[in-house]
């Protein structure tokens, strides 16, 4: 029995698409981060996936004796995150709720995460090789917090349900051949997907930024951090084909965000944080 006409499954689909880009998972704070955002996948279900994505990550890493290895360096980690995490509330109350965990992982990778739900991982080699402060791995955390905090893995499931969804419909809507709707998706993929990632950079940024003005770090380190990563000589595709604003674009916006969140450094520094 046949319940949708193709008509009205496409207007089904069509609906769901436009009701679910109604929310936004944050609150504006000083850096007036209000995007609205598309949101299909339940929150349930991407802190579900992250937490077991992690656990499977931490029990990888320990078996290999990589897990917190030095004592000293994942104290020092866990206290600048702690002073984070106490912020994360001005974004989303919520986040008092939240099972954070914070572990650093013994590897020469670049690399730092935050996964749905407050699951931090940093690397020793993004701290060690770039001999950062505290202020800057305050900087790379509050970006990766940033993250979590506006649900941006949550987002990017749901773009890619709808992706998946939407091409399909389209193609057999118009009665597209195998090559062509390959090219429809990897039109979408540079049109859709790819410049949404490039503005959650972007959000990650200044919420981190004022995350970590608000903790006592001074903000001046995130782009004292990313210079840093840019002196490893790591090549970068250009920012029409990347997910990461392209470096010039990145320190220019951090730097134009800076009067916004400096008031609160001088006022966390003189409460004492």
């Amino acid at each position: 029995m046949r319940f949708f006409s193709p008509s009205l499954f496409q207007a089904f689909i069509l609906l769901i698409f436009l009701t679910a880009g109604c929310a936004t998972t944050t609150q504006p704070g000083a850096v007036g981060v209000e995007r609205k955002q598309f949101l299909l996948i339940s929150a349930e279900q991407a802190n579900q996936g992250a937490a077991a994505f992690y656990a499977k990550e931490k029990d990888k890493y320990a078996k290999a004796g990589a897990l917190n290895k030095n004592p000293q360096q994942t104290a020092r980690v866990r206290a600048i995150a702690s002073r984070l995490i106490e912020q994360a509330g001005a974004f989303r109350p919520d986040t008092r709720n939240w099972q954070w965990e914070v572990n650093v992982i013994n590897s020469k990778e670049l690399n730092a995460y935050c996964a749905a739900g407050g699951k931090i991982a940093v690397y020793s080699g993004l701290i060690d090789t770039l001999h950062l402060t505290d202020a800057e791995i305050a900087a790379v955390m509050g970006h990766e917090i940033a993250h979590a905090l506006r649900e941006h893995t949550r987002e990017a499931m749901s773009e890619a349900l709808a992706q998946q969804v939407g091409l399909t419909v389209l193609a057999t809507a118009l009665k597209l051949g195998q090559n062509s709707a390959s090219l429809l998706g990897d039109a979408a993929t540079v049109g859709l997907t790819l410049p949404f990632s490039r503005e959650k950079e972007r959000e990650a940024d200044r919420i981190g930024l004022e995350l970590m003005a608000r903790a006592g770090y001074d903000p001046h380190a995130a782009l004292s951090v990313w210079r840093k990563m840019l002196s490893t000589g790591s090549g970068q595709p250009p920012e029409i084909l990347s997910t990461h604003p392209a470096p010039e674009s990145r320190l220019k916006d951090i730097e134009a965000h800076l009067p916004e969140v400096m008031p609160l450094y001088e006022s966390a520094k003189r409460l004492g944080q």
